[in-house]
């Protein structure tokens, strides 16, 4: 069984741009969601995967993820998943031990930024960037199945 267990914050400030190590373009549709799984085919550079994640807390994740041809992950995203389709440039950085993947998203979810950070338990003890914000984690209009329902630019300004 896949487990995924993630942070996920809003950020601060634009200083985590000094520290990004590689970045790479995304784009992804949902074939399938609601408030606890979903079925997500995404593209990365020359990359193309399905993906199944269910949550009850929105930290604590089951999640497969297997590679598929690219013409049918083009197919899929063309014929068969929901609108809009969520569009980032995923930025990768190091802070202490760990990993950090910074979403800036475009499209519809244009404005919006988060930072992300996989852990080995819930209770895993990381070191909080000064550029990091308040924490989403469990907050689901974040959630990128989400964000292809109600994208970021129709949000309330208090959001």
């Amino acid at each position: 069984m896949g487990v995924e267990i993630e942070r996920k914050f809003l950020l601060s400030s634009d200083a985590w741009r000094d520290e990004v190590e590689k970045s790479l373009e995304m784009r992804q549709g949902y074939l399938s969601h609601d408030a606890q799984s979903s079925v997500r085919v995404r593209i990365c550079n020359d990359q193309a995967d399905i993906n199944i994640k269910s949550t009850r807390d929105g930290i604590y994740r089951l999640e497969y993820e297997y590679p598929i041809p690219m013409a049918d992950a083009r197919e899929l995203l063309n014929k068969v998943a929901h609108r809009p389709l969520v569009e980032k440039t995923r930025h990768i950085l190091h802070v202490a031990d760990h990993c950090w993947e910074v979403d800036e998203f475009h499209g519809e979810n244009s404005g919006l930024v988060v930072a992300e950070v996989e852990l080995a338990s819930v209770e895993e003890v990381f070191q909080r960037p000064a550029w990091l914000g308040r924490e989403i984690s469990t907050d689901a209009r974040y959630y990128n199945s989400n964000l292809s329902k109600l994208p970021y630019c129709y949000w309330e300004a208090d959001a």
